[in-house]
């Protein structure tokens, strides 16, 4: 019976240079809400046989994201390499307005508060399109997985 979806996520430690409590919390909160719920169909994977459900590792390469999708039990399936040329003003961005947010936290008003995450929600919510986008053709996913893996991509860009 087919399972398209991710059971477990792992990302390169190698590739995270620097975290603070704050990157941990987000890294924390999107890797569980990404393995409770989540649409994840590898086309290749599917028409070779597999149904799911798959493991998946995130790390960067040169300047790559590269998405390694095995079997449940740890059979290697296929690499998908996307570039980030794309993805870094997004990123960039994504960054700075966290930033905004987490000390807005700590000392603003909650309209203020409010108005940063709305800009961080719009920001996240571009760049889950344009992950659907790079993906499109590859893997089948929806808004919410996208939403999730760009949190996880931004973890892996953190350099301190």
């Amino acid at each position: 019976m087919a399972d398209p979806r991710i059971s477990h996520i792992e990302l390169d430690d190698a590739t995270i240079l620097w975290r603070n409590a704050d990157i941990e919390q987000e890294r924390r909160i999107a890797i569980f809400d990404l393995i409770e719920d989540n649409v994840f169909n590898p086309l290749r994977s599917m028409e070779a046989g597999n149904e799911g459900p798959y493991r998946l590792r995130l790390s960067v390469r040169d300047g790559r994201l590269s998405l390694e999708i095995t079997a449940e039990d740890g059979a290697p399936l296929e690499t998908l390499v996307l570039g980030l040329a794309r993805f870094r003003r997004p990123i960039r961005e994504y960054f700075a307005i966290c930033e905004s947010y987490y000390q807005a936290i700590r000392k603003a008003t909650a309209q203020e508060i409010e108005t940063i995450d709305m800009a961080r929600r719009a920001i996240h919510n571009e760049a889950s399109e344009l992950l659907l986008e790079r993906l499109a053709g590859k893997v089948e996913t929806d808004h919410a997985t996208a939403r999730r893996l760009f949190t996880l991509i931004c973890v892996l860009h953190i350099r301190g």
